[in-house]
């Protein structure tokens, strides 16, 4: 062990105590969590926009559809900040996102320019939310299995 890595050990210890802390995990996991709160929140106060969203996907019929959204999207946050199978919520939330931007970001089917580029931007900004939520269930579906 060298000097340098050796006086790394207190500042490494510190970080994984801070990060590692409950309330950081579950403020963590609401933010990740965020759209999908925030999203069915706002398809609640608004129900008419949330009909208007899913006709303009083609999801018919769209009562049906929004209300199906808005269950599954609070459920599987629900699951995933509570931690009662977590790796569960983490996986439908996965597939939902991977799901829901391959049919509202399809940035390969516009026309060169600003709304391209914006929605290519979403698009893998999504592929990565949906990479974070697959590493939260590797995590609870491993922990305690060895190091």
């Amino acid at each position: 062990m060298t000097y340098q890595s050796h006086s790394l050990n207190p500042i490494r210890s510190s970080l994984a105590r801070i990060v590692g802390s409950p309330v950081i995990r579950t403020v963590s996991l609401l933010a990740l969590c965020a759209a999908y709160i925030q999203g069915p929140l706002t398809k609640i106060f608004d129900f008419n926009g949330a009909l208007a969203e899913m006709d303009h996907f083609g999801l018919h019929p769209a009562a049906f559809f929004a209300v199906a959204v808005i269950a599954f999207e609070l459920t599987a946050s629900a699951l995933v900040v509570s931690g009662f199978f977590r790796w569960a919520g983490a996986l439908a939330l996965a597939g939902f996102t991977l799901l829901a931007t391959v049919l509202a970001l399809r940035f390969w089917e516009m026309a060169p320019g600003m709304d391209r580029m914006m929605a290519t931007n979403a698009f893998f900004e999504h592929l990565g939310l949906a990479g974070a939520f697959i590493f939260v269930a590797a995590i609870d579906l491993t922990k305690g299995a060895g190091k």
